[in-house]
């Protein structure tokens, strides 16, 4: 790296603050999005990166993930979704698998521990998934955050785990298909809102932004019924080296565009 590169970096850095808080101002002045979505990837590219054991990067991504909550609700979102565990991933190796789970039920606990924050913020807990492919523990935990926090507000924060879109899809179809054959259900009946009232949090708006950390550009099963007009920005950064910035710019990014809703 030359010496020119070298000032360039530092300029970049020491501008830092004043750019964000420049960038802060206007996209308070614009839309916000309702529903914020985020695929939250590159935690184990990190690890590798540092050569961190994949245990500490899940805790460093948890630690940056209750940030990132703190930053939209801070910008007037209401509805957040994190995307941290799908059904495909039961396919990584045990060690890795375990340690996901040892890190959400750390942060479950913590938030039972700390609900008042959530309370504060009119902030409802729920998860997102098939349940009974989570450990016992993790399902408890959840419960308990989830009955806690029903009557704290009407904002919520969405924890999808054990989730996939098929699965989510799929699980609709036979629901409905079996209230057709119980007789409760006509077929000429079947329209896009009961389609909606059969998935998994039917009362939860579509995502308006869905964001995806560590340069992938893909939804990886993710919203799929939910997402057919969602704006998507996939972000550079992995996941524990997110700072408020990429989300300001995300958020920008998104109130440049004109929505059109297929119209």
């Amino acid at each position: 790296m030359g010496l020119l590169d070298v000032l360039y970096r530092l300029a970049s850095l020491l501008e830092m603050p004043l750019y964000r808080r420049y960038l802060e101002s206007k996209v308070r002045r614009g839309e916000i999005p309702r529903h914020v979505a985020l695929i939250l990837d590159g935690n184990r590219r990190f690890a590798q990166k540092l050569g961190l054991d994949y245990l500490e990067a899940y805790r460093i991504g948890a630690e940056r993930t209750e940030e990132l909550l703190e930053w939209l609700l801070d910008l007037g979102v209401d509805h957040v979704t994190l995307y941290a565990f799908s059904t495909e991933n039961f396919s990584r190796p045990r060690d890795q698998v375990v340690a996901v789970f040892r890190v959400i039920e750390e942060r479950l606990r913590y938030l039972l521990e700390t609900s008042e924050r959530l309370r504060r913020n009119g902030v409802r807990f729920r998860l997102v998934g098939k349940r009974e492919l989570l450990p016992q523990s993790v399902r408890e935990l959840a419960g308990r955050l989830e009955e806690m926090t029903r009557d704290y507000g009407m904002k919520t924060l969405n924890l999808a785990v054990a989730y996939g879109g098929r699965a989510e899809i799929l699980d609709a179809v036979r629901e409905i298909a079996r209230e057709v054959a119980e007789g409760t259900l006509r077929p000429e009946d079947i329209d896009e809102e009961v389609m909606r009232s059969h998935l998994y949090a039917p009362d939860l708006p579509d995502p308006d932004l869905i964001i995806r950390t560590s340069g992938e550009e893909r939804l990886s099963n993710f919203l799929l019924w939910q997402s057919a007009y969602s704006e998507l920005y996939f972000c550079e950064v992995y996941l524990p080296e997110l700072r408020k910035v990429d989300i300001l710019r995300a958020i920008r990014d998104y109130q440049r565009r004109k929505r059109r809703f297929g119209g």
